[in-house]
Formats: structure tokens, sequence, C-alpha cells
């Protein structure tokens, strides 16, 4: 099978459908390209790259629509990093987590290790699915994800409320690691919207950014424990609010943000860009629908993802053995995740991915099959 050779007249134009890292755009390599020589290798105290910085919290305030009092903070670390600032500067006493699948379940486990902390509730839902917070008076930190990477499920952003329909009192963390930039999100509901640039804003990891409310950043302030420095979310809001961080950053991940929040904004914001992961969605949930061999492994169709698609195959065919084909043929990083250890494929559909490659992909899989 490893030998069986893809018709070129098949194979999409770009074969880079991974989940992070994601595809990076070429017009957005080549505009780093031209700024090497002035830009990379430069102090990130100074204009040069402060500069940059700034484009980054502007173009996320612009591309999100953020009301009066929420402010973009960045830091490095990614969301790994963010967990653990958030159990030492945004978690007062006891927080509630919707845990539906491996990466809502890490943050979880982080408070439940953390000594100063009471023990989390954490609401469970099965790996394909997805479950709802619940409103409680105990509570003073909901703990919600866009979109679980792992699974291919969605959740809406909306804050909890209690039986008499009022929201609830804490604030709504949001790890929206893989789902900002490519799914809709109204801003009100919630106060911390979490994320890193190798998804759905095709840059490289290793930087954490928030887009926080104005009682999130009060939150922070109050905040009287100690917290190691790199963690401190009270010495980020102080470094961004300086369009910097608080040590050195990737210079080439910021520029590559950069342009890529640009790149929304210029052809109609969070619409364009969630558009664009829609179309895909629809093309490819759509071809496995129809497949005699393949379905989706999220059956209800509003808790399916359109930035991260995962496709079972039938028990016949051996989605490893395609996945494996499909890289000799320059197709990559469409295994599913290891955890999960179904027999499917995971397939990234973030903004950068043109709708057509997604097309060409389910062509390229229908050709293997039948020849598998």
């Amino acid at each position: 099978m490893s030998e069986l050779s893809i018709p070129p007249g098949l194979l999409p134009s770009d074969g880079r459908f991974g989940c992070g890292p994601s595809k990076v755009r070429q017009d957005a390599v080549r505009a780093l390209a031209d700024r090497a020589v002035s830009y990379l290798g430069t102090s990130h105290r100074q204009a040069g790259v402060r500069d940059v910085v700034k484009r980054v919290r502007q173009g996320l305030g612009e591309l999100f629509l953020l009301p009066e009092g929420y402010e973009v903070m960045l830091g490095n670390g990614g969301t790994t990093a963010f967990w653990d600032a958030a159990t030492f500067c945004l978690i007062e006493h006891k927080s509630q987590h919707v845990a539906f699948g491996e990466f809502s379940s890490k943050f979880a486990r982080c408070v439940e290790s953390a000594p100063h902390l009471d023990s989390p509730i954490v609401i469970t839902a099965e790996p394909g699915t997805c479950a709802e917070p619940v409103a409680r008076t105990d509570i003073d930190t909901y703990a919600l994800t866009h979109n679980e990477t792992s699974t291919g499920v969605t959740m809406p952003v909306r804050r909890p409320v209690d039986s008499s329909g009022h929201a609830a009192e804490g604030i709504v963390l949001v790890d929206a690691t893989s789902g900002a930039g490519g799914l809709h999100v109204e801003p009100s509901e919630f106060d911390v919207y979490y994320f890193a640039p190798q998804k759905c804003f095709g840059s490289d990891g290793g930087l954490w950014l928030a887009l926080v409310s104005r009682a999130a950043i009060e939150r922070v302030e109050r905040t009287a424990r100690w917290t190691p420095p790199f963690l401190d979310l009270k010495i980020a809001l102080e470094n961004s609010r300086l369009d910097q961080t608080y040590n050195t950053p990737a210079l080439a991940t910021l520029f590559l943000l950069a342009e890529q929040v640009e790149w929304f904004n210029a052809n109609g914001g969070l619409d364009f860009a969630a558009s664009r992961s829609d179309r895909s969605a629809e093309i490819l949930y759509g071809w496995a629908e129809r497949s005699e061999f393949a379905s989706p492994f999220v059956t209800k169709p509003d808790e399916r993802s359109h930035v991260v698609a995962t496709i079972d195959f039938d028990k016949s065919v051996d989605a490893l053995a395609v996945a494996s084909v499909l890289r000799t043929n320059g197709v990559i990083d469409v295994e599913p995740y290891r955890k999960l250890g179904r027999n499917q494929l995971r397939v990234a559909m973030f903004p950068a991915i043109e709708s057509a490659d997604i097309e060409a992909l389910t062509g390229c899989i229908d050709w293997l099959v039948e020849r598998i």
C-alpha cells in the first residue's frame, strides 16, 4: 500500500491538514522573509517588535468586536501555561469544569492538584458528546472549552444560568485554543477567552493570548496569593499594556500571528474566517454522511466542530493505513488523536485551509480505499 501513488490531479494544492501546528499561509511567510533583516534577531522591548504586538492586540480587538473594558493579554508558554496561571490568578476558591475530551479534562486536573483551591466540580461527557455547565452559588469560576481538539466536538459559549434564568455570578473562562478565529463567539458571554496561535491563526506555538473582561481584570488585580512571576497574570497584564511580553517571545510567531489576524480583518473579520471553516465542514461532513465506509464520529450535527473533524471508518478499512499512504503522497497529519483509540481520521478545517483542498482530500481517500 505504501507504494500507491495518488494521481497528481487528485491531490490538494496544499497537503497540510494537521490540527496544530497547522498550515501557515505562504503570503505570511513571504511577508516575514521580507522583514527578516530588520525584525528577526531584534529586541522585544524596542519599537520594531512592540509594533507587531500592538498589531496583534488591536487586530484581535477588531476581529472579536471586543466591548469597551475588554483587553487583550498575551504571554509565553501556550495554553498549558495559561491553565497554571489561571489556577493562581483567576480561580478564587472553587471552579466548575465541563470536560468532554482530553484537553478540556487537563485543565480540570490542573485545578484538582492545586493545594490552595477547593476541589473543583467536574461535569463530564463521553467523547464525541458534550455537556452543559450548571449555575451554582458556591462556584466563582466556570471553565468551558469552545472546541475539543481531541474529539471534534464544539460547545456553545454561554454564561451558565440558574433555574430563574439569571446568569451565574462567577467569571467564565473559555479554552478556545483550536476554536478562536474559526468559530463565532459573542464576547458578552465570556470573561476570559484564551487560545494559542498554532491553530486557526496559522502561526507557531509557545504563546498564549487572552481576551479578558473588566470582571476578569478585577479578579486578576485583587489576587493576593503568591504566584510564580512567569504565571502571574498581573505581570502579564502590565506588560501587555506596554505591547510586550514578560520574557522573550518567539518573534516569528508574533509576526505570523499579526499577518493572519490582519488577513481576517481585511476580508471581513470573524464572519469571513468562520465562513471558510463552515464551507470546509459542509464538504467534509457531507462526504462522510454519503460514504459507504465513513461517518462523522460526532453524531449530533450541532455539536460537530467546524474547525476539527473526526471521521470514523468502517472496520473493513484501516484508517491508519489510509493516513500512512496519504502521508507518502504529501497529504499529512490526518491521523486520529492517539488517546482516543478509534479507527478514524482527524482533519483540521482551519480558515487558512482551502475548502477546495478539503474536497480534494475526500477524493484522495475514496481513491485509496478503492485500491486498499
